[in-house]
């Protein structure tokens, strides 16, 4: 059972597919003066954009799942049952460690600086980001504890977050979903700045938002294994509802992942409410989280240009947050994310 989750977790190298023409969609641009915007689509057509944008599909018409998919899915659900989560990758020891020191106060650099030397790799990133612009250190950066004390707690842990989850989530790809690994990671990366900003208004630690929103698709990586596995050709593109229902089995994969993971308990406690629906959560990091998830995948979207930017989309997001203040953090991840102007 160990290799199943290995093959699913598993890199694959693919060149990557352009979206289908028929996802397509014109953005047109602000005129000043103009008419209200015309509102977004709902939540649920988002997500079927987004997911099918993941995996490839072109848009299908909404019917019930036919009787192969229902065949399919009861075939997922079964495999996903005997999963043995000790198959999963495990985490870095030196992350856990890392997370634990952070949350000590009277850590010094020089100790922080040894315990993330332990991982070279985590050390270049460590001093990339330390040396960016975003920082504008007074001098160049020339030692790891000189990085350590510039980025401070809450730019380490992050810093160390990414490192460890972006190799798992861009090892998702198969033939449904030739690019899936690097839009589930652009996902996290938007999700997790999303839940952050989110988190500081909203009370929640804004370390956990930000964590739990790099972690919350991590099963949809699997369910793109899955498909590829157990999927026959003849099911075409996907009804929404039978995709709908294959990643509502992702959501459960990514709560055993974090469960095994053994990450923060309000992050286990909102990944549990994902699991029932966006509007089942109930604790302040699972509203946040749901609201996250889909203002990262609007964000996404329109970056692509799968959906319109000049829409309101008061009325997509979960009604876990005032208005203004969604619509404050949609314009800090355009702000973040946008791709600069020819």
């Amino acid at each position: 059972m160990r290799a199943l989750w290995r093959r699913l977790f598993a890199a694959q190298k693919a060149p990557p597919r352009p979206a289908p023409a028929s996802m397509l969609v014109a953005v047109e641009p602000v005129v000043a003066d103009a008419a209200p915007l015309a509102p977004g689509p709902v939540l649920a057509v988002v997500e079927d954009r987004f997911h099918r944008f993941v995996l490839g599909l072109p848009e299908a018409p909404a019917q019930p799942p036919s009787g192969t998919e229902q065949a399919t899915l009861r075939r997922l659900e079964a495999i996903a049952e005997r999963f043995d989560v000790g198959g999963l990758p495990r985490l870095p020891s030196v992350l856990p460690q890392l997370l634990r020191a952070l949350r000590n106060d009277n850590l010094g650099g020089a100790q922080l600086a040894a315990l993330i030397g332990r991982d070279p790799v985590l050390v270049g990133e460590v001093m990339r980001v330390a040396g960016s612009a975003h920082f504008r250190a007074a001098q160049p950066i020339h030692s790891l504890q000189h990085a350590v004390v510039l980025l401070g707690y809450d730019s380490l842990r992050q810093v160390a977050t990414q490192h460890v989850m972006k190799p798992i989530l861009q090892a998702s790809a198969g033939m449904h979903g030739h690019m899936a690994g690097p839009y589930l990671w652009e996902h996290a990366e938007r999700c997790a700045h999303a839940g952050a900003w989110l988190g500081r208004q909203g009370g929640c630690e804004p370390f956990e938002a930000f964590l739990a929103g790099m972690v919350c698709h991590t099963g949809t990586g699997a369910v793109v294994r899955l498909l590829d596995q157990e999927a026959p050709p003849s099911l075409g593109p996907f009804s929404p509802a039978f995709l709908g229902a294959c990643m509502r089995l992702g959501a459960r994969l990514s709560l055993r992942a974090v469960r095994h993971w053994e990450m923060p308990a309000n992050v286990v406690r909102a990944l549990e409410e994902r699991v029932e629906g966006p509007d089942a959560a109930r604790s302040g990091l699972g509203r946040t989280l749901a609201c996250a998830d889909a203002l990262a995948m609007v964000q996404l979207l329109v970056e692509r240009g799968l959906l319109q930017a000049e829409l309101d989309y008061a009325t997509t997001w979960p009604a876990h947050f005032p208005p203004h203040m969604l619509l404050r953090c949609q314009q800090d991840l355009r702000r973040q994310f946008a791709p600069p102007p020819d």
